[in-house]
């Protein structure tokens, strides 16, 4: 992976915290300011990944382990990399992506209070990412219970329900709420902490604030 001349700006955050949302509207206003962008998300940001989300968003909360569930994802990042994210940002085109590698740290070590080791998180990261990362961490940290209220009303609307995570229990939102918020308190020059407890329109205005000061675009 050569030196990109793109943002990678990737957006975190538990169940229902508006992620998809302001991905989109990032964008948008990008592209009005003639920035040439795409969005994407994992998993599924490709049509393999399309496969892998299948598995892993769908079904039964306990029909494979933490560690299982790591693997996956990052076959599905890898493939996510090589084939749409890097390609893009040789490009010189942004990449705004609904999730990244720090949900998988925070779903497999910190929502399942620790059950994947961090050593074999990081090296996995390495084995499929290498030392790349986002440009910025954009966090939308939001109460669990309300967050979940939202992602089940999302939710019952569609005709396949990706509620596996959500299925898991209130314990293991607000340790992956917790897990979170650790781990942006670790890496403060990457990421950035929102409150998504307001509306669709003054949170997107926060991310509006936050890439201008960050990358200086008005």
């Amino acid at each position: 992976m050569t030196d990109s001349c793109g943002r990678f700006i990737t957006f975190e955050g538990g169940e229902g915290t508006g992620k998809s949302t302001q991905v989109k509207m990032l964008s948008a206003w990008l592209e009005q300011r003639q920035i040439a962008n795409l969005t994407t998300k994992e998993p599924g940001g490709t049509p393999v990944g399309l496969e892998l989300r299948q598995m892993l968003v769908c079904g039964d909360k306990d029909k494979f382990d933490a560690v299982a569930e790591a693997l996956l994802y990052y076959a599905d990042r890898r493939i996510h990399l090589t084939s749409k994210i890097w390609p893009a940002l040789k490009q010189g085109k942004w990449v705004l992506s609904d999730r990244f590698a720090d949900s998988t740290m925070a779903y497999q070590y910190y929502g399942y209070n620790k059950r994947v080791p961090r050593q074999t998180l990081t090296e996995l990261y390495h084995i499929a990412v290498g030392d790349f990362k986002p440009d910025l961490t954009i966090l939308l940290d939001l109460d669990p219970e309300v967050g979940l209220e939202r992602s089940l009303a999302k939710a019952s609307k569609m005709a396949v329900k990706e509620t596996r995570h959500e299925s898991r229990g209130l314990e293991f939102h607000h340790n992956l709420r917790n897990g979170f918020l650790e781990m942006a308190q670790a890496e403060p020059e990457r990421f950035v902490v929102l409150d998504a407890n307001k509306s669709i329109e003054q949170l997107h205005e926060d991310i509006v604030q936050t890439i201008s000061c960050r990358f200086g675009i008005k």
